[in-house]
């Protein structure tokens, strides 16, 4: 069984940043497994906002998160971040972490909610305008 714990959520004001991490433990979870964040909101599908494929080879971002979010992972620690910065309101949602432990590709992009296995609780984001 692989657990994932988010953290770093809150209310913060347009403009401000934040720093998601989600801790992954489990011992038939692989580190190198592809990893993401999604996020939703009441009444919308969850929708994908970034995603680090299988041993960091890809890197997605969705187009509202470019140049303003940036995942990573610390693969010592086992840790997924999502660092996210200039927030906008339209940013507020539940902000979860997934990981995929199904046979991957360095190269796939893994972007759909189906592609992942596990998922954490989730931590809500607000952002204030």
């Amino acid at each position: 069984q692989v657990q994932l714990v988010e953290s770093g959520g809150g209310l913060v004001q347009a403009g401000g940043s934040l720093r998601l991490s989600c801790a992954a433990s489990g011992r038939t979870f692989s580190r190198n497994s592809p990893m993401g964040w999604f996020r939703q909101t009441p009444g919308k599908e969850r929708e994908f906002v970034a995603i680090m494929g299988r041993n960091g080879g890809t890197t997605l971002y969705t187009d509202s998160a470019k140049g303003r979010f940036t995942i990573s992972k610390d693969v010592a620690k086992n840790t997924l971040y999502l660092q996210m910065n200039s927030l906008k309101p339209e940013d507020t949602a539940i902000y979860y972490c997934a990981a995929r432990s199904r046979a991957s590709y360095d190269t796939g992009r893994y972007y759909r909610v189906s592609d992942y296995d596990y998922w954490g609780q989730g931590t809500q984001v607000t952002v204030s305008s």
